[in-house]
């Protein structure tokens, strides 16, 4: 017992753990940092745009400085002209790898302002605590992985215009980071894209309302539930260099882990579970240090 009580006196938590938020917001600020795209209204399309960066960051945001890995997936399988993007496809093998769905824990600016609406104080329980999960949980986070299957995939792999080109769907129906960060500021000042409006922007934007009212309510109902970079991204959990590392000989079963997760994973038990976006709550909570969030094979200690 002594031994436990000293491991847990000397507990340590990583700073990206306790500066996560922060860490958040200043890869926003990277990744969206074209400040004239903001004040003129303007797509910025210098050779930065060839990029792509990790998080589901909308090519259309005026101030993105690089392009949506999702956007660009879509842009290579609906285009007329190029079958199969090497790039592309690097690219999610090489952060997938790396870090897992860490891109949604800490690099995502759409996962951010999930985690930020969920802070506001409505909707708790009596006993203090906010709702995780929608109802049907179990079921409902196979969805995203029908959307990457479906709408990322297959629709602009199959469905071609008369022109032999494709349609991105996800992006032109349903992604709500786009609308967010890529379309409300183009509109707010274009006032001939305003004036060109119809029911496509009022789905979008009828979707993003709905999810940005759940985030309040639920924690990050999109990247549990629609988002097709995070199930992308959820595949490679299980062997991914970053990632939670538990030392069962110190766990000592309180359950606290699970209680912590925000996503609702067991993380003793399911250690590389594709839903865990490694945000580390659960490192925090754990009262023995069993715990640890770091690169395979060298963990951030916690004692």
């Amino acid at each position: 017992m002594n031994a436990k009580k000293d491991r847990t006196d000397r507990k340590k938590i990583p700073w990206y753990i306790k500066s996560r938020m922060w860490l958040q917001a200043l890869f926003f600020v990277i990744t969206n940092g074209y400040v004239a795209g903001f004040l003129n209204a303007k797509i910025y399309k210098g050779e930065l745009k060839r990029i792509c960066v990790p998080g589901l960051n909308c090519y259309s945001c005026p101030g993105a400085v690089g392009a949506c890995p999702i956007g660009a997936l879509q842009a290579v399988i609906s285009s007329a002209e190029y079958k199969f993007s090497c790039y592309i496809f690097g690219f999610f093998l090489v952060v997938g790898t790396l870090l897992g769905r860490g891109v949604c824990g800490f690099l995502c600016p759409f996962g951010w302002v999930q985690d930020l609406l969920y802070k506001i104080p409505l909707g708790r329980k009596k006993d203090g605590t906010k709702r995780k999960n929608l109802p049907g949980h179990k079921v409902l986070v196979w969805l995203k992985y029908v959307v990457l299957l479906v709408l990322v995939l297959l629709l602009p792999m199959l469905v071609k215009t008369e022109y032999g080109a494709g349609i991105p769907w996800f992006c032109k129906y349903l992604c709500p980071s786009g609308t967010l960060f890529g379309a409300v500021p183009l509109l707010s000042g274009d006032e001939f894209l305003r004036q060109s409006l119809g029911f496509l922007f009022s789905w979008k934007c009828f979707v993003l309302v709905v999810l940005l009212l759940l985030s309040v309510f639920f924690y990050r109902p999109f990247c549990k539930y629609l988002c097709p970079l995070g199930a992308a991204y959820g595949l490679f959990n299980s062997f991914s260099l970053f990632r939670v590392q538990v030392e069962k000989d110190h766990c000592v079963d309180c359950g606290k882990c699970h209680q912590a997760c925000p996503m609702d994973v067991d993380i003793i038990k399911h250690p590389g579970s594709p839903e865990c976006i490694r945000c580390g709550l659960c490192v925090k909570e754990c009262p023995t240090g069993a715990l640890s969030l770091g690169v395979k094979g060298r963990p951030e200690k916690n004692d």
